[in-house]
């Protein structure tokens, strides 16, 4: 391709016509296309109707323009077309009488179409086929569209039709099913760059590879876009082409400017990154092309931290991957994420006002003021996952805790780990220290006289250290649990170190190993668990009259019979997880849950009969006092409004 592709009369023709490819091993990027269109001309299979599609500028209407010449050609359709035939000549400068191109966007009407179905069976002039090339095809009306329904399916055996659309969802399916469809991918950069270097090498001019980089990059994988910003920076150059040329002709920043200001937004310096937005509008910067820069450039390091090579950047130089990834680790993944959700939505606002500038750095300062949203979601794994741990992470940490567990563990139960054996008539020095657990339950470690500490004990499931007056007897036992994992299913093991045996209603322990409720705590701490529980649960459990516990471990809630709405509710999953978690939280104690509902009594008649004519108001107020129209209000804040006598 040269300046022969020029007008007769001298007049400038631009770059990306001039150097159109001609043939498909000129096509740059699409080489899946050319390869099937070559093989269907090869085995003679070509069909009668094709659709090109894909974003604007990557060789559609190009590809067709080529296959028409590999079909057309003299010597019979070939895959490789010679391009100084007169009928390849005449399709390349759009004058060829058999090969038609139609612009879609202009020509959509029914009208336009029953003259194309007309001129249809019109057989060609000097040419093999009649050739239809449609652009921007589904510009078409719905009722162009079904005019050229019957003929694009049975078309005459001289008739091929090409479409070439960049949005191919607005077309029928009824004309896709009809089509052979061939999409086309974005051009990739490094071969954007090949063809740009080649062309600049034709005009007789220089260029550095960072502004071919910059100008691939820019273009979004479309060739012409490419070529189009390539020859507007070249008329401003003076044959040298550089990455500034590049810039100050686009009005766009460079890779380290942007660095520097996601620097300065990463340091929580305000101050500074308005700074750097200032120096870049008055080197020419368009604010809102900055903001798009931001985008991509926080796009790029969003890919780097999470782990992307430098090859899968698109929007900054991969030199300066080590840079993002250095930058990605200080911001971390989530505080990323929030940072390219607040440009694009700065993006589409300024695209709706005259204040670009104001709203990008209103979004800058915002940047600065972010939490560290990293820290925060990590925190909330940790103690989600807190839960889950594995039985070897847990034995860990209770090695780590209480490097005396072992050894009591491996001693008899009559001697404590240390010195000689205490006498069992001699009375035992106790100390007891409690430390409260995050969960809200205590750590105690008892005996002086045989030290040895509390490890593996969950948060959450330690009860507080019951005194002597409460339990009746003195403590003087002190247990080592290793609590398995959670989903083994294990029995805990626990080892006791004691002088005299202790035993108590509220030392009752289940088979796995943890503290199990009792009727007094259930009574004495009932107040407490309602008011840190969640208010619908606390309210619905309110309505129980009475709680008891009929044996160890077992919380029985007693509902007046009247109470039918709040048993039921109460009995639901979620409500029911929620009383077993705040009553552990709050003693301690684990327990099973057991709903009872008391016999409703019958109401005697009353002698003497109440006057039939009462007021609106007095009934009004005794369904008011009734105790199943009060929960009713009390759970769904409903509304007394009409009063019904009762019938019969």
């Amino acid at each position: 391709m040269s300046d022969d592709q020029s007008a007769d009369n001298g007049s400038y023709v631009v770059v990306a016509r001039r150097y159109r490819p001609r043939d498909f091993t000129q096509l740059v990027g699409q080489d899946h296309v050319a390869r099937a269109l070559q093989g269907a001309i090869e085995t003679s299979r070509v069909g009668h109707a094709y659709l090109f599609t894909g974003a604007r500028g990557v060789g559609k209407t190009s590809t067709a323009r080529i296959f028409a010449k590999a079909l057309n050609h003299p010597d019979g359709p070939t895959a490789n077309p010679d391009n100084e035939s007169d009928v390849a000549q005449a399709i390349d400068s759009g004058e060829d009488v058999d090969v038609i191109e139609i612009d879609g966007a202009s020509n959509r009407g029914i009208d336009e179409i029953r003259s194309l179905r007309a001129n249809v069976g019109v057989r060609p002039s000097r040419s093999r086929y009649k050739i239809y090339i449609i652009d921007e095809v589904h510009m078409l009306t719905g009722a162009a569209f079904n005019a050229l329904l019957k003929t694009l399916e049975e078309p005459p055996e001289h008739v091929k039709f090409i479409f070439c659309t960049t949005d191919p969802e607005k077309i029928p399916i009824t004309v896709l099913s009809r089509c052979q469809r061939f999409d086309f991918a974005p051009v990739e950069s490094d071969k954007i760059v090949q063809r740009l270097r080649e062309i600049v090498e034709a005009e007789d001019n220089t260029v550095e590879d960072e502004a071919l980089e910059l100008l691939a990059r820019r273009a979004a994988g479309s060739m012409r876009d490419s070529q189009s910003l390539l020859e507007q920076v070249l008329s401003f150059s003076d044959g040298h082409l550089t990455a500034d040329h590049v810039h100050t002709m686009l009005g766009t920043a460079d890779d380290q400017r942007l660095h520097r200001l996601a620097e300065a937004m990463a340091n929580r310096d305000a101050s500074a990154a308005l700074l750097q937005i200032d120096e870049a509008v008055a080197a020419g910067v368009d604010a809102g092309r900055l903001a798009e820069q931001m985008l991509g450039y926080f796009r790029d390091l969003m890919a780097v931290a999470v782990g992307c090579e430098a090859s899968l950047m698109r929007y900054a130089a991969a030199s300066m991957h080590g840079a993002l990834g250095e930058l990605a680790s200080r911001w971390g993944l989530q505080t990323v994420l929030a940072i390219v959700g607040l440009v694009d939505e700065t993006l589409v606002r300024i695209r709706h006002s005259v204040h670009a500038r104001v709203l990008l750095e209103a979004t800058v300062i915002q940047v600065c003021h972010l939490p560290d949203l990293q820290a925060i979601s990590d925190l909330a794994s940790a103690a989600s996952g807190a839960g889950g741990k594995s039985a070897g992470e847990k034995k860990k940490r209770a090695a780590v805790a209480s490097p005396a567990a072992k050894s009591v563990a491996a001693q008899p139960a009559s001697e404590p780990s240390g010195s000689a054996p205490a006498s069992v008539d001699e009375p035992a020095k106790m100390r007891v220290d409690s430390a409260a657990t995050p969960s809200g339950g205590h750590l105690a470690v008892a005996n002086s006289a045989a030290p040895a500490a509390v490890a593996g004990v969950p948060s959450g499931r330690v009860p507080p250290v019951a005194s002597s007056s409460q339990a009746g007897v003195q403590p003087q036992a002190v247990s080592a649990t290793d609590t398995g994992s959670a989903g083994s299913g294990a029995p805990s093991q626990s080892t006791a170190v004691a002088e005299k045996p202790a035993a108590s209603a509220d030392s009752t322990t289940s088979t796995d190993g943890y503290p199990q409720i009792s009727g007094d705590e259930a009574k004495t701490s009932w107040t407490q668990v309602l008011q840190e529980m969640d208010p619908m649960t606390a309210t619905l459990a309110k309505a129980a009259e009475r709680v008891d516990s009929p044996e160890p471990g077992v919380l029985r809630l007693i509902f007046p019979g009247n109470s039918g709405l709040a048993l039921s509710r109460c009995q639901m999953p979620e409500h029911k997880e929620e009383i077993l978690r705040t009553l552990s939280r709050v003693t301690g104690r684990r327990a099973t849950l057991q709903f009872e509902a008391t016999a409703v009594k019958k109401v005697e008649p009353v002698a003497a009969a109440k006057p039939k004519n009462r007021n609106r108001m007095q009934r009004m107020r005794e369904i008011q006092a009734n105790p199943l129209v009060q929960s009713c209000v009390e759970l769904l804040g409903a509304e007394i409004v009409r009063v019904d006598t009762p019938r019969g």
